[in-house]
């Protein structure tokens, strides 16, 4: 059988991507190199379940990894230590007002074990271009004015393939995913893409399914026609305390599906 390498990408960023199912195995999931980060082929990406992930100084990597992480968006839920402290808080959340600020607190947090960020210039230019264009969005969680945590991505039809996601205070990223989720699922939306699945993210309600799945999951969903746009007047302004009624159900805990 001949050794499986991953696709080298042309210059045409209308060239299709190859199947995410032609991933290789290892590195996990890796499925091209090369091409740009124009928005053309970074649609042509998310449509196909695929995504950027490389650090400076090397080629931009492609990826769809197996198992992927997601998050049933109806599903996402916080723990009731920390819904006690959001009933008094006083932050509050929107989409879409500040997509380069929370970019750029995502490139700079800091990971665990990682050195570094993946979210290089050209990545968060690439986003900034797509944000302009309707197809990238962010939600902020704010202290006044000031940005205490958010999450941001890509929505394809009626899929949202998040990106990142930071803290500049404790609890700051779980208020941005939880009024993501929540929002998302108010539409009808009933997926995030989580990426890869990590003992934090599951903590938070993330499942780990099979590529196959997930493949299968969004078919449907990318092919929505749900026009590209600004999320601030549908989101709105929230009180993040309003998310104190996401209870986790009795006996939660994050599983992996066969």
């Amino acid at each position: 059988m001949p050794e499986l390498r991953p696709t080298i990408l042309g210059a045409d960023p209308h060239a299709p991507f190859p199947p995410a199912s032609h991933a290789l195995r290892e590195p996990d999931g890796l499925l091209a190199i090369g091409g740009d980060l124009s928005p053309a082929r970074l649609l042509a990406a998310y449509h196909g379940g695929i995504f950027p992930w490389y650090s400076d100084g090397q080629p931009i990597l492609w990826w769809s990894p197996d198992p992927r992480g997601v998050f049933v968006t109806a599903e996402v839920r916080l723990s009731s230590r920390f819904r006690r402290s959001l009933r008094r808080s006083s932050w509050t959340v929107r989409a879409d007002t500040r997509f380069a600020g929370v970019v750029a607190a995502c490139a700079a947090a800091p990971r665990p074990g990682q050195d570094g960020t993946w979210i290089t210039a050209a990545m968060q230019d690439a986003y900034l271009r797509l944000h302009a264009l309707g197809h990238a969005h962010s939600v902020e969680v704010l202290d006044g004015e000031h940005l205490v945590g958010g999450i941001y991505g890509v929505a394809v039809g009626r899929m949202f393939y998040g990106e990142s996601m930071f803290s500049g205070e404790a609890g700051g990223s779980k208020v941005a995913l939880a009024a993501l989720a929540r929002h998302l699922a108010g539409r009808g939306w009933p997926l995030i893409d989580a990426q890869m699945p990590t003992p934090h993210l599951e903590r938070l309600g993330a499942r780990a399914w099979p590529r196959a799945r997930f493949l299968e999951a969004i078919a449907a969903l990318v092919d929505d026609p749900e026009p590209p746009g600004d999320w601030r007047d549908r989101f709105g302004e929230q009180p993040a305390h309003d998310l104190a009624g996401l209870a986790a159900p009795e006996n939660f805990a994050p599983r992996r599906h066969p």
